[in-house]
């Protein structure tokens, strides 16, 4: 069978718990499960004899087993196993004297206690890597790591020396090192042989070889509660060895490679397809040159020779199973330098290709629309707006499409400058599009947009097309667009229908351009009916940081607007302790005062109801709720499991927490955090209290109808249920000018930017306005200190900032990034910025020599899975 990148895990594991554990953590196939990458490697196991050992601190040995027994724990249930061995042989070629110590494994399982009882019979040679403590006076490792040694045949001696010269050739872990069997002369004893009639399966051919596997460093893997990380480091160690890897000695016994020596043939319990297993005498050199077959390099080689950089085989080989820490670290920047390399070309293209198609020209004609309508606004335009407007006219004016991202804070004025382009486009006879992420908004849009233009003259229709509009006034929307008549359409997701056509689109204007996918915005360049390509316009008050916009923006011209319009006053932010019962009572007073002055307050939770328990991770939703990223917009925004995998509609829905920080322990493993917060819930509980004794309290979640979200919207800025409890369905896009407060629960699980999203809520009318985060996170946390950061910050980009540092591209870019089926693992938008840099220049040079990629198929690929994976990123493909 041909192993590839593309092989499902679920037609080579036959363990099938296992592969519904690896799928839960986003790895499905073989390249998933390489791209896993460990977020630590241990450091080299020193070697140390039992009268070396020193309680606390690990170590590694190689000794004989004495005797062993099995004690029946009768008062707890279950068995204790313990096994006494002798270091004689290792401890005199370390010039000490040997000694005895004590192993010792507790377990309820029978089973457990008879496999390694069998594996543990008296005689047997082992390596032992372990922990020492003390018990009774006697050293005892609990629980260690233990391979045995294959027996030597008579005659053979033990192979002592053989080691000796694999150490000395600074194999390994052991460079460096002084040869630990230097002054060996005997062999093991022969109780060291095969029990009769046995067929005992061992770890390892020698010593020399168990000692390299178990001083190595080890990698470690973010793991969770259905799998170790162990497991996941057998599995794809099992995965190398199929694909060519191999474990092998040259003829005078050394070891052959270090990048290889420590893979050996997987147990058919484990594994169910051994992809030649006839070459089991093959040499680590040939082995890893049949790994690069099956794993081909994405790099043009003239690109990784001049950087000095491993071949892509040979650098999942240094990462899954590191011959040293240094090997693992040029193993990852190789990989990182990989992705930036991918993602820049991809942009580079994507960037390339808008350029060659042909769009209508939108030039500004004497007393135009969109100079009646900045006359008639009540207020003076920013500079800032000024600008943009001016760079956007220019834009449209050319025959090839605008592709430009706007970047502005909460409350900045994008929608006038939005609106500004689209009269544009109209006065040019042509239809505009703006599409809005919900159906709330886009009500909102198309409200304020008709009041806006209903003075200009001539009249401009302005068409609201949603997905939960009635099929009479759906059709009527629908044959308004198909007429092709000059206007402006505000619609939902039901612009990327079948049954939506704008025979005549010249511009599409993308509002929190994160919500939609590559595929989506393509469709709309088949709405025109003479193959042009509409001017894009796409928009995002999320805040990103300039590196991070020129690293995934690449392709797009960017403009930002810095400056608020005058008569909005800061938002006082406060983190509350939810467990400081007197500050969240004078709170709950406080918020109860504003509302008694005719003010609004929005209470926000990150599930729907206290049921939703098998939608919540460590890792969140990614879009979570989308990834988890994943991001979820990736940060997703769309949906995530716990470990990183993509999660349903609904999960997204039931939890509205953009890929929430998880917490590992050292070994990986997903630290259990408090349940989130329900709306149902906390809807329930605060009626409760005397502070909204009178108050009427509404609710509002994603699960809800459009037409109940937008009656529950209505009422509440009516002031008929002046507290809303709502999930982060309020995220975006809202506009409540009497909402004045914001309770955000949970806060310490949100990113920072999806916070600084959820506090632009308030304030909108120029009243005083203040957040209040309720936060359990341990004092002196990671998450406390994320929250100081938004308690001190107003400001958007350097909130990014500190997102990013914390946490990576993460919710400031999508949904895509945070994880599940992104391809960008390893890069770090600030950190690696210059990496970025000379990528982007390469590419270029490669591009301009070779611009269809004709002679790197690898390459042309990964940039087309980035494209497809990573569509949140791109504005075209």
């Amino acid at each position: 069978m041909s192993i590839t990148m593309g092989t499902t895990l679920a037609s080579l594991v036959t363990n099938k718990r296992r592969v519904s554990a690896l799928k839960s953590l986003g790895i499905v196939t073989v390249g998933d499960a390489l791209t896993y990458y460990p977020f630590r490697v241990t450091e080299p196991v020193p070697l140390r004899a039992i009268r070396e050992a020193a309680p606390g601190q690990q170590m590694a040995f190689a000794a004989v087993i004495r005797d062993m027994r099995v004690v029946p724990m009768n008062a707890r249930r279950g068995y204790r196993l313990e096994a006494t061995v002798d270091d004689a042989d290792f401890a005199r070629s370390r010039r000490v004297p040997g000694s005895t110590a004590r192993l010792t494994f507790f377990s309820y399982r029978k089973s457990y206690v008879d496999w390694v009882s069998v594996r543990l019979r008296a005689g047997t040679s082992v390596v032992v890597s372990g922990m020492p403590g003390e018990y009774m006076g006697q050293l005892q490792f609990t629980h260690p790591e233990i391979l045995t040694v294959a027996p030597v045949p008579a005659g053979a001696g033990a192979g002592l020396e053989g080691y000796a010269r694999g150490a000395a050739s600074g194999n390994g872990a052991f460079a460096g090192s002084a040869d630990p069997y230097a002054s060996a002369q005997s062999a093991y004893p022969p109780a060291a042989t095969a029990p009769s009639g046995a067929a005992l399966k061992y770890d390892a051919d020698t010593v020399q070889e168990a000692l390299t596997r178990v001083c190595r460093p080890r990698p470690v893997y973010h793991a969770s509660s259905r799998i170790s990380s162990e497991h996941i480091h057998e599995t794809i160690l099992g995965l190398l060895w199929m694909m060519g890897a191999r474990t092998s000695s040259t003829p005078d016994g050394q070891l052959a490679g270090a990048g290889a020596a420590g893979i050996v043939a997987p147990a058919t319990d484990t594994i169910a397809v051994q992809n030649g297993e006839e070459k089991s005498g093959t040499t680590a050199e040939s082995g890893a040159e049949a790994l690069s077959q099956s794993i081909p390099d994405v790099l043009p080689e003239s690109v990784r020779k001049a950087k000095n950089l491993m071949h892509r085989a040979e650098a999942f080989l240094a990462i899954h199973d590191p011959a040293s820490t240094t090997r693992f670290k040029e193993a990852i920047e190789t990989l990182r330098y990989e992705e930036a390399f991918v993602s820049q070309t991809s942009l580079l293209k994507a960037r390339s290709h808008a350029h060659k198609s042909a769009a209508h020209s939108c030039p500004l004609v004497t007393d135009s629309l969109r100079d009646q309508f900045i006359a008639s606004l009540p207020f003076s335009l920013t500079a800032g707006q000024q600008q943009v407007i001016h760079d956007i006219a220019a834009d449209l004016a050319h025959d090839w499409p605008m592709q430009r991202l706007l970047q502005g804070e909460v409350g900045s004025g994008k929608t006038v400058v939005a609106l500004a382009a689209m009269l544009q486009a109209v006065d040019a006879g042509y239809q505009a599009v703006l599409v809005a992420p919900t159906q709330v908004l886009a009500e909102q849009h198309a409200e304020t947009i008709g009041r806006m233009v209903e003075q200009l003259k001539p009249a401009i229709p302005v068409t609201l097309l949603t997905g939960g509009m009635k099929l009479a006034a759906r059709r009527k929307a629908l044959a308004a667009a198909s007429s092709g008549e000059p206007g402006i359409i505000v619609a939902t997701h039901a612009a990327f229908s079948k049954t939506f056509q704008a025979p005549h689109l010249a511009l599409v204007v993308i509002d929190e351009q994160h919500r939609f996918g590559v595929e989506q915005r393509e469709s709309l360049n088949a709405k025109t009916d003479d193959g042009t390509t509409p001017h894009l316009l796409v928009m995002t008050a999320t805040p990103i940081p300039r590196t991070a916009v020129m690293t995934w923006f690449g392709d797009l011209d960017i403009s930002w607007l810095t400056e608020l319009p005058g008569g909005r006053k800061p938002i006082r932010t406060v983190v509350v302790n939810e467990a400081d019962a007197a500050t969240m009572g004078r709170m709950f007073a406080h918020i109860r005062a504003r509302v008694d002055a005719g003010e609004r307050a929005y209470i926000v939770c990150p599930r729907i109801d206290a049921d939703d328990e098998g939608n919540e991770g460590g890792s969140g939703v990614s879009a979570a709720a989308g990834s988890a990223r994943g991001r979820a917009a990736a940060s997703g925004s769309s949906a995530r499991t716990a470990a990183g995998g993509r999660a349903t509609r609904a999960a997204a829905d039931a939890i509205g927490i953009d890929d929430p920080y998880e917490t590992f322990d050292e070994n990986g493993e997903t630290v259990a955090r408090p349940p989130l917060h329900a709306v149902a819930e906390i809807a329930d509980r605060l009626q409760k209290l005397p502070q909204f004794q009178g108050i009427r309290f509404a609710t509002l979640t994603g699960r809800d109808k459009d037409d109940v979200k937008t009656q529950v919207m209505a009422d509440f800025a009516g002031g008929e249920t002046p507290i809303l409890v709502s999930t982060t369905v309020i995220e975006v896009g809202v506009d409540v000018k009497q909402a004045s407060c914001i309770v955000i629960f949970d806060a310490d699980r949100y990113g920072l930017s999806q916070l600084h999203q959820l506090r632009g809520r308030v304030g909108r009318g120029g009243t005083n306005s203040w957040a209040f985060l309720i936060s359990r996170a341990e004092p002196g946390s990671p998450a406390e200190q994320r929250l100081e950061v938004i308690h001190h910050s107003l400001d958007g980009a350097e909130i990014a900032q500190a997102d990013l540092e914390f946490r990576g591209a993460g919710d400031v870019l999508g949904d895509a990034q945070s994880g599940g089926k992104s391809s960008l693992k390893l890069l770090r938008v600030v950190k690696d910025a210059d990496m970025i840099a000379d990528a982007r220049t390469r590419a270029e040079q490669l591009l301009a020599a070779d611009p269809e990629l004709a002679d790197e198929v690898q390459l042309a690929g990964a940039v087309l899975d980035f494209t497809r994976g990573n569509e949140t990123f791109l504005t075209s493909s």
